[in-house]
């Protein structure tokens, strides 16, 4: 029992890493950049399992294609020649699942923390 706060905050801090990238490139998504420059570069964390039962941590953080997708905007101040710019190549809809799905994480490590303490605060009980 008295690991279950420290595993479920490991899950926190990966989820809440998680939550941080995922809405960076949501912020993101429609940063233009001149097609002479790297478009805004995706990023996703790398989640890896501790030893034992010790919990998750993060491992690193993956970045996405420099690349960019091409858009014809020949009005847009930042338009080369041929009438481009370079948007970063993030799909909205992959992110808002990412994003739910790192929510969900994060309320499930909190409650079992929650719980925990609430275990703990029972076990002093009986003691008195």
């Amino acid at each position: 029992m008295s690991d279950a706060i420290g595993i479920a905050s490991t899950g926190l801090t990966l989820h809440r890493k998680w939550l941080d990238a995922v809405s960076d490139n949501i912020a993101n998504v429609n940063t233009v950049t001149a097609t002479t420059e790297e478009a805004f570069r995706a990023r996703y964390i790398i989640a890896e399992a501790g030893a034992g039962d010790s919990g998750v941590y993060v491992a690193g953080a993956a970045r996405g294609s420099a690349e960019g997708r091409m858009t014809f905007e020949p009005d847009h101040p930042l338009a080369d020649e041929g009438g481009y710019v370079r948007y970063p190549d993030i799909d909205m809809a992959s992110q808002m699942g990412q994003l739910i799905m790192a929510q969900r994480g994060y309320q499930v490590n909190a409650a079992v923390v929650d719980r925990a303490k609430v275990m703990y605060e029972s076990g002093l009980q009986i003691g008195k």
